[in-house]
């Protein structure tokens, strides 16, 4: 079965223009051109252009999906897989999301303490939310989908309080690291092993285990990255490359 440019970009839901630009880009390309010059296409193709709506609608963009499906090592199967496992997981929080709305629309106000438990959870699900858009895909391509969904459950498991003393300890962690740098605190001080432990706890609540070398390779991320390095420097050059030394020293000392 042949399809023409417009045949299969009405049977996709998409213009003829985007069919004629993904072969272009040397995302799509027709199984074979006409002597008239009309392009056609075969039901391999039909199945590639389902895939690439499909990694569309993930967020990807045509680059990333150009790259994925040349791939030498791509895994139709597996990558579908996996793609499904994380819509089920979106699913799943869009559920909770919907129900924790429902539930607000629908309370009085004797039911406010609870509601504000609700609100937290939706609060909790956005924060993951946008930390899996800014630095999820590195994040997995680094230490893979089982950390990232390890620590991405840690951060929904936890409770108000718990969630409380994890940021408190975050801005005392950003305190220490301030005075430590201002007064020239070597990094195997015993005051700068404190600030490294405290950064250990920090770590270990929001990603639900402890591994040194994990530590120890997202400390050296915070310099490289300029989003981190900016985070923890704050105008300061240098604060990033302490903090990442003294985490270096405590680690190689466990």
């Amino acid at each position: 079965m042949s399809f023409t440019v417009s045949q299969l970009a009405k049977l996709a839901g998409i213009s003829p223009r985007t069919l004629r630009y993904y072969d272009q880009i040397g995302l799509l390309a027709p199984q074979h051109t006409t002597a008239a010059g009309y392009r056609l296409y075969g039901a391999e193709q039909a199945d590639t252009l389902w895939q690439i709506l499909f990694y569309r609608e993930l967020g990807l963009q045509l680059g990333e999906i150009r790259a994925l499906l040349r791939d030498p090592s791509y895994d139709r199967r597996q990558a579908l897989t996996d793609h499904r496992r994380r819509l089920l997981q979106k699913r799943e929080k869009l559920e909770r999301l919907l129900g924790a709305v429902d539930r607000v629309l629908a309370a009085d106000d004797t039911q406010e303490v609870f509601l504000l438990e609700e609100r937290f959870d939706c609060f909790k699900e956005q924060l993951v939310a946008e930390n899996e858009r800014r630095y999820g895909k590195e994040v997995r391509a680094r230490y893979g989908d089982a950390a990232a969904d390890s620590a991405n459950a840690a951060m929904l498991c936890m409770s108000r309080a718990d969630y409380d003393r994890f940021t408190a300890l975050e801005k005392e962690i950003l305190r220490q690291l301030d005075a430590l740098f201002a007064a020239g605190t070597p990094t195997d001080a015993p005051a700068a092993r404190e600030l490294a432990e405290k950064h250990r706890q920090w770590l270990t609540a929001s990603w639900g285990h402890y591994d040194p070398a994990a530590h120890a390779a997202l400390a050296a991320g915070y310099v490289v990255d300029d989003r981190f390095r900016d985070y923890y420097d704050r105008g300061t050059a240098g604060r990033a490359v302490y903090l990442r030394d003294v985490i270096a020293h405590y680690t190689q000392s466990l």
